[in-house]
């Protein structure tokens, strides 16, 4: 199933600039056996971590954070861009491959040494993923996993995110070698 959901991700050149290669996961989301196999297989690995909350990722993340909270029954804490919170919150600076921004989370989102798994639908870079992990850290949260469904590979992601965080166990479910 894993082989038919990669199949189903199409590029879409020059998106969101000239020279990205955007990976649209909107046709994978939209085969429901492709999609409920996804979430299915991130639960359950997940569940072996034994997180108490989920932390989704802005905005594809929260796709596949909130029905993986669901299957585990807890509850979703968002990571979200800077402004877009309405209560205090906490925020740390969260470069990506098209411009730095910022992260933030309501500062009673995760309680001190409660266990997170973070989900997010991409790794391209690693500075996202990376700083979304250092914001869990700073509310005081015990990352145990990071899930996401796509990598690519050739942008090293997963090395910069193993640089800053070894402790941290990851799962990619699909990886695009171009």
């Amino acid at each position: 199933m894993i082989t038919r959901a990669k199949d189903k991700i199409c590029e879409v050149k020059d998106f969101p600039k000239p020279g990205i290669g955007f990976k649209d996961i909107t046709p994978l989301m939209q085969d429901a056996a492709c999609y409920n196999d996804v979430i299915d297989r991130i639960a359950s690995w997940a569940k072996k971590k034994k997180p108490q909350i989920v932390a989704g990722i802005e905005s594809r993340g929260f796709l596949f954070a909130a029905p993986v909270a669901h299957q585990l029954g807890l509850g979703l804490a968002m990571i979200r861009k800077k402004g877009k919170l309405p209560r205090k919150t906490i925020c740390f600076k969260a470069p990506n491959e098209y411009a730095v921004e910022y992260f933030e989370m309501h500062t009673d989102s995760i309680l001190p040494s409660q266990r997170v798994l973070i989900v997010d639908d991409l790794i391209a870079t690693g500075s996202s993923s990376i700083s979304a992990i250092d914001l869990v850290k700073k509310l005081g949260g015990k990352v145990v996993g990071f899930a996401s469904v796509v990598e690519l590979v050739f942008l090293k992601g997963m090395d910069c995110i193993k640089k800053a965080h070894p402790e941290v166990d990851i799962l990619i479910l699909i990886q695009f070698e171009e």
